[in-house]
């Protein structure tokens, strides 16, 4: 018989232990990698401290930068909100109806561009939020963002176009999260 543990959980820590180093949390990384790691370690002992990162980017070697430029930051939000628009509900409650129309006076208040939010404001109070239905909120938002387009002089988007162009995403209601959020574009 095994001497006595000197902690009468230790047994159970033990089989927990073994238990979770066969459900791996990246279980599709190579083996010697470091994000390879129990699911679920328990000890009275101090964790040891993680690995340092090996994706940390250098700052001679950042491709990625942020967006500064006037366009990438329109781009970036219009497909927020239509992608927004797209997912609102087809009956929504009186409080999204607000969320939608203050979603909406936010932005021209807090919009990085000091001249693009002025515009928006502009636009806003000659085209009211209009935020009924999916349907017509997505129509709605497509409308105006042909008006910000015609003011630019670029091309109109067809709204009639709207739903196959930023339809609903591809998952179940609440369980969509922000995984792939530095895809400037998903392939739809």
């Amino acid at each position: 018989m095994p001497p006595p543990a000197s902690n009468p959980l230790e047994p159970v820590f033990q089989t927990v232990a073994a238990f979770s180093r066969r459900l791996l949390i990246a279980p599709d990384t190579a083996p010697d990698d470091h994000r390879l790691r129990p699911l679920l370690s328990l000890s009275l002992a101090p964790p040891p401290p993680p690995p340092p990162p090996s994706e940390v980017l250098k700052e001679k070697d950042a491709k990625v930068a942020p967006l500064t430029h006037k366009e990438e930051v329109g781009r970036a939000t219009w497909m927020l909100l239509h992608t927004i628009a797209a997912q609102f509900p087809d009956e929504p409650t009186r409080q999204q109806k607000r969320d939608a129309k203050e979603l909406m006076a936010l932005i021209s208040r807090l919009y990085p561009c000091k001249e693009c939010a002025d515009h928006f404001k502009e636009v806003l109070k000659a085209n009211p939020v209009q935020a009924g239905s999916q349907a017509e909120f997505s129509q709605w938002m497509c409308y105006v963002h042909n008006v910000v387009n015609r003011s630019l002089g670029k091309t109109i988007f067809p709204c009639q176009r709207v739903n196959a162009r930023w339809g609903k995403l591809d998952c179940p209601e609440r369980s969509c999260d922000l995984e792939g959020a530095n895809d400037i574009m998903p392939n739809r």
